[in-house]
C-alpha cells in the first residue's frame, strides 16, 4: 500500500472529505481560469503540497526503482530547504528559494508500478483520488510511463516522467499532461553511430534480441536505422518477453546465424541475464566473417554495469547521465546524493530528481498550482546547471533537448562504481529531429473532470498512518 511521508494534515484531510461530501450532487465543470481554485487536488489554503513518486519496487527494473525513490526524497529536501540544496545551488534560471512551492511544504506518497502497466495506472490512480497528489513521477519502463502519462490527461494531473526511452513516449503517445527530462531510442541510435562506425566498420552483420514492450520495439528500430545507414546488414531480429530470466533458448540461434555482432535491446535485470548468458555461450571469444564478435548495449546503466560485471567490459551503449562527469551541475547532486546515502547516484535517480525540480520550479514560475500555467512554464523552458549542459524542455512534444553519452564498460574501474568511461559527449545538435517525425498530439491544456472528484479525500485508519519509507 502507498506510503504517506510525515506532515500531511489531519485538518486538510477532514476539510476534504467535507467538501467531497458538500459537493455529491454537483455537475462536472470545465477548468477555464487561469487562477481557477476549482481543480483537481487543489492545496488551497493548507499549508502543505502533495508529490506522488510511483516506482518499481518489484519487478525486473526494481534496481532503478530503488535509487529513483532515493532521489524523490532527496529533491523533496532540497525543496524544503533542508540539507545543502543541491542543484538549486547551480540550476539556471531558478525560481525555487528553498523554502517549499508557493509557500506550502512538499510532502509526498509513494506506490509500486511492479514494473506492470496495469499496477502502475492503479497505483497512480490511488494517489490522484486518495491522497490528493498535484503532481506524480517515476517508473522505470516506457510501457508503465505511457499507461500513467494516460491517465495523467483524463485526471488533469501532471505526470513527470521517470526513466522512459521509448520514442513513443514523446511520439505517437505523447499526452499535454506529460513530461519526459530522459533521452529516447532514436537520441540513442544518432549518438551511438559514428561511434560504432569508427570501432567496429561499414561491414557487420547484426543479430537483436529485443524486449518485447515499446521500448524494444523503438529502441530496435532506432538502431536497426543506423546501424543499416552505415551499411550493416540485418541478419534477425527476435522479441523476448519482459522478465524472461533464463535467455538461453534466444541465445543460441545467435551462433549459427552468420551474425558478427549482438544487440541487447534489453534493461535492467534483463540486460544483466542475457548478457551473462551471451558471454558464458563464449560470443565475445568467437571469430565470425574473419571479425571478432562484438555485443552492443544501447541503453545502459551503472546499476546494470553492476549487475553484469566484468561482462560489460568494452561493450558500447548510450546513458542519459553519469555521476563522472565533471559539469557543476552533476557533482553538486553527486555531493549531495552521496552524503545521504553513502555511493553515488544512478542516471535513473539524477532524472527523477530533476523532473520534481523542474515541476516546483514551474509552479514557482507560474505563481500556481493550477495544471494548465505550469504546463505553459514548463513548454519551451530552457536551463542549464543540472547536468548535460543547456537543456530545452520542447513545447511541441514535451522532450527535453540536452547532450547525450556514448559509453562503454570499463576495461580497468577503480571501483564498484566506475563501470562505465564515457567516451563521448555528443552534442545536443546531433541528436535533435523534427517534433512531427514521431506523430502523436499533446491534447488540450483544460480537461473535463467531475466536481465531486476535486477535493481529496483521505481514509485515515491506523493501518495507514504516516511513516518513514525505509
Amino acid at each position: 500500500m502507498d506510503e504517506i511521508k510525515r506532515g500531511v494534515s489531519r485538518r486538510g484531510v477532514l476539510k476534504g472529505g467535507t467538501a467531497l461530501a458538500a459537493g455529491l450532487a454537483a455537475p462536472t465543470f470545465f477548468m477555464r481560469n487561469v487562477f481557477a481554485q476549482d481543480f483537481r487536488n487543489n492545496p488551497g489554503d493548507g499549508g502543505t503540497v502533495t508529490f506522488g513518486f510511483n516506482v518499481p519496487q518489484t519487478g525486473a527494473y526494481a534496481d532503478e526503482g530503488a535509487d529513483e525513490l532515493r532521489a524523490y526524497q532527496l529533491a523533496v529536501k532540497h525543496i524544503n530547504g533542508e540539507g545543502d540544496g543541491g542543484l538549486l545551488n547551480t540550476m539556471q534560471p531558478l525560481s525555487l528559494k528553498g523554502d517549499g512551492v508557493l509557500g506550502k511544504k512538499v510532502v509526498y506518497v509513494t506506490g509500486d508500478t511492479q514494473t506492470k502497466s496495469d499496477a502502475a495506472r492503479a497505483s497512480a490512480k490511488r494517489m490522484i483520488e486518495k491522497d490528493g497528489v498535484i503532481m506524480y513521477s517515476g517508473g522505470s519502463s516506457s510501457g508503465v510511463a505511457i499507461a500513467q502519462q494516460s491517465l495523467a490527461q483524463e485526471m488533469g494531473v501532471v505526470f513527470m516522467n521517470g526513466l522512459t526511452h521509448s520514442n513513443d513516449t514523446t511520439g505517437k503517445d505523447k499526452r499535454r499532461y506529460g513530461f519526459r527530462h530522459f533521452f529516447n531510442a532514436y537520441m540513442s541510435g544518432a549518438a551511438l553511430g559514428p561511434v560504432l562506425e569508427a570501432e567496429m566498420g561499414k561491414e557487420r552483420r547484426a543479430y537483436h534480441l529485443t524486449a518485447d514492450y515499446t521500448w524494444g520495439w523503438t529502441q530496435e528500430e532506432s538502431i536497426k536505422n543506423t546501424t543499416e545507414g552505415l551499411g550493416w546488414q540485418t541478419a534477425n531480429a527476435v522479441k523476448t518477453p519482459l522478465g524472461a530470466g533464463d535467455f538461453s533458448q534466444y541465445i543460441t540461434p545467435v551462433l549459427n546465424s552468420g551474425a558478427d555482432v549482438l544487440i541487447l535491446n534489453h534493461y535492467g535485470k534483463d540486460m544483466i541475464n542475457s548478457l551473462t548468458q551471451a558471454v558464458q555461450f563464449g560470443l565475445r571469444d568467437k571469430q565470425v566473417n574473419g571479425k571478432d564478435f562484438q555485443i552492443v548495449v544501447p541503453l545502459y546503466s551503472r546499476l546494470m554495469a553492476q549487475g553484469a560485471g566484468a561482462n560489460i567490459k568494452g561493450i558500447f551503449g548510450t546513458t542519459n547521465w553519469n555521476w563522472s562527469l565533471q559539469d557543476a551541475g552533476s557533482q553538486a547532486f553527486v555531493k549531495s546524493f552521496g552524503q545521504e546515502y553513502g555511493f553515488p547516484p544512478s542516471q535513473a535517480a539524477h532524472t527523477c530528481y530533476v523532473q520534481t525540480l523542474l515541476y516546483a520550479n514551474a509552479c514557482q514560475m507560474a505563481g500556481t498550482f493550477y495544471p494548465p500555467e505550469v504546463i505553459k512554464a514548463l513548454e519551451g523552458f530552457e536551463f542549464d546547471g543540472m547536468g548535460n549542459g543547456k537543456t530545452l524542455y520542447r513545447a511541441e512534444d514535451h522532450q527535453c533537448f540536452k547532450d547525450v553519452l556514448v559509453v562503454k564498460g570499463n576495461e580497468n574501474p577503480s571501483s564498484q562504481f566506475d563501470l562505465l568511461e564515457v567516451v563521448q559527449e555528443v552534442p545536443r545538435s546531433q541528436v535533435e529531429y523534427d517534433a512531427g517525425l514521431f506523430g502523436g498530439e499533446l491534447g488540450p491544456y483544460e480537461v473535463w473532470i467531475p466536481k465531486t472528484l476535486i477535493a481529496p479525500v483521505v481514509p485515515w485508519r491506523v493501518d495507514y498512518l504516516p511513516r518513514d519509507h525505509p
